[in-house]
């Protein structure tokens, strides 16, 4: 069995990664927040974002990158500390709620046998019809009113059908569009190697990637078997921290991760990301019978000064295999003890890092 050719995906991430970790120089703290303060009594708001250091600090500037002068900084703490609190508050909620979710990649896995091709509607409304204005009693009166009256309300009429003709433009391209999707991943997704690339890119980039992650992978002659290599994110580009809101002071307070907790933590997001590609690939190619997948990251060499793929695990899973698995009961599944149930390259010592391994090759067969 050969693979004919190779091919790269690449995923613009769809959530921001936070790093921000407590180590000498690396001072980044996680990204700030926007928003609009009055500066005064009945003043008029006023943009500012608030940028937050790596212990947490508030820093006050301008929309354009300038740092508040501590007078004017002192006058919006003032009046706006209510909106402040409420949305560091807020803030710290969604940064602790993306850490957790970094751990929980596996639970929104499509089993198997769920529908490919999901239809989708026009998201845009039709502009709203025009209700043409009414002539009074001034209008029968003045007949100049009356023209221009009716002038008026020609021209919002000529407007509106003019956006309405735009807006079933837009609508007929969108389903042209939706039409050639539901083709795709109904009929080509089988065995056209074109559509499954399109597929599998469209259908891993929903995953919401905390940063660019390039996936490169290979099919064989049959299109029944798919290798792919995942570009992961080193330990050191997770989160190490949750963030408090402290009771009387306008910041956020970092509570660092334990080393255990962050190993975890790397331990189940890798593996979690392994466990999502694998239930992508099944699900909305359904022509795919064995799937090859290995995860590896970028480490410097220190002599040369050039990057290598340290590989930390390699698996190979077929359909039969995978549909083994309970879909109801993700949230309970540990996604490193799932990828062991199959044929599996992959060291860990008693603490939970990871030893280099050799992945499968590509002309791995199956036993």
């Amino acid at each position: 069995m050969g693979f004919r050719f190779q091919r790269r995906i690449r995923l613009a991430p769809g959530a921001r990664l936070i790093t921000c970790r407590l180590r000498p120089g690396l001072s980044v703290g996680p990204p700030g927040i926007r928003l609009q303060l009055a500066s005064g009594e009945g003043g008029e708001g006023l943009p500012v974002y608030l940028d937050i250091a790596a212990n947490g600090e508030i820093r006050y500037r301008h929309p354009d990158g300038r740092r508040l002068p501590d007078a004017e900084a002192r006058a919006l703490r003032r009046h706006g500390e209510a909106a402040i609190r409420a949305a560091l508050a807020s803030h710290c909620e969604q940064l602790n709620a993306d850490l957790d979710s970094l751990e929980c990649l596996h639970e929104q896995t499509p089993p198997s046998g769920a529908a490919g091709y999901q239809p989708r509607s026009y998201p845009v409304s039709p502009p709203t019809p025009v209700t043409p204005e009414q002539p009074d009693w001034r209008h029968a009166l003045w007949p100049a009113a009356r023209a221009r009256l009716e002038r008026e309300n020609a021209r919002r009429e000529a407007s509106h059908a003019q956006a309405y003709r735009a807006w079933e433009w837009e609508k007929a391209e969108f389903d042209a569009r939706e039409f050639e999707r539901q083709q795709r991943e109904e009929v080509a997704a089988w065995d056209d190697p074109e559509a499954m690339q399109q597929t599998l890119a469209e259908r891993l980039e929903e995953l919401g990637w905390p940063r660019e992650t390039l996936v490169d992978f290979e099919l064989s002659d049959d299109c029944r078997t798919i290798a792919l290599d995942i570009d992961l994110p080193g330990e050191e580009e997770l989160p190490d921290r949750y963030w408090t809101m402290p009771a009387k002071r306008l910041k956020l307070s970092p509570r660092k991760l334990g080393a255990t907790r962050q190993r975890e933590l790397y331990r189940r997001h890798v593996h979690g990301v392994a466990f999502r590609v694998l239930g992508t690939v099944f699900a909305r190619l359904p022509g795919i019978e064995r799937v090859l997948v290995s995860g590896h990251h970028r480490v410097k060499v220190p002599d040369s000064g050039e990057f290598r793929a340290r590989y930390l695990f390699s698996a190979k899973v077929t359909r039969e295999s995978w549909e083994g698995i309970d879909f109801d009961r993700l949230a309970r599944l540990d996604p490193a003890e799932a990828l062991a149930a199959f044929p599996l390259r992959r060291e860990m010592s008693r603490a939970g890092t990871f030893r280099d391994i050799t992945p499968f090759e590509l002309d791995w067969r199956w036993r």
